[in-house]
């Protein structure tokens, strides 16, 4: 399994389903399976991060990168959600999938903090909510909240118009973070209010290291 080549995880990937009725107010956009294919393979091939590892995933939606987690050998992969629809659609995918060491926990990701999951992860990767809409600066309390959970490394994506406001509350939080890649990344119309058919947003891949001063 961790020896899994881009392509083929990409390939798998394709089959993970996805929202039924999107939430607005939870910005539920789906991890495309080239850009979740693409980011763990990063994980796996040039950090370790993954094979082996305790691995969370936060606002984990359908399961698309608890799902390329598991497939590149992590040892467990839990997801946390709110919303019950996509824990339903998660567990789903993983049983038709039939995947074993994967699970996802309903909950509020900002309510983690001071829970039993706190430090229990080595690697916690999200793609967060990017805070618009009604959600102000939610993709930093998301960050906040995975900085608590790993011991080893947080993975993240976040509009590259935030780059340097990032790093510098991320040293605040004992981390150090790093842009992995640049991505454009294509939000389909999802909702109604979109005008254009798809959007692309300049976003960064983050790596964040914990406890480095």
């Amino acid at each position: 399994m961790a020896r899994m080549k881009l392509r083929k995880l990409e390939e798998y990937l394709q089959g993970v389903d996805g929202f039924e009725q999107p939430k607005i107010l939870l910005e539920q956009y789906p991890t495309p399976p080239h850009i979740a294919a693409c980011m763990a393979h990063h994980m796996q091939s040039q950090h370790e991060d993954i094979e082996g590892k305790l691995v969370g995933d936060l606002g984990c939606g359908c399961g698309m990168l608890s799902i390329a987690s598991t497939l590149l050998g992590a040892q467990l992969t839990v997801g946390f959600e709110l919303d019950g629809d996509a824990v339903d659609t998660f567990r789903g995918n993983v049983v038709e999938m039939e995947l074993p060491n994967v699970d996802c926990v309903r909950a509020d990701v900002l309510q983690l903090i001071g829970s039993k999951w706190e430090k229990s992860f080595d690697t916690v990767l999200m793609n967060p909510p990017f805070g618009t809409k009604h959600n102000a600066g939610m993709d930093m309390r998301f960050l906040e909240v995975a900085l608590r959970l790993a011991n080893r490394a947080v993975y993240s994506l976040h509009k590259t118009s935030t780059r340097s406001y990032i790093q510098k509350k991320a040293l605040e939080w004992g981390a150090r973070g790093s842009v992995v890649a640049e991505l454009r990344y294509n939000i389909d119309a999802s909702y109604k209010f979109h005008k254009q058919k798809s959007k692309d947003i300049e976003v960064d891949f983050w790596r964040f290291e914990i406890g480095q001063e």
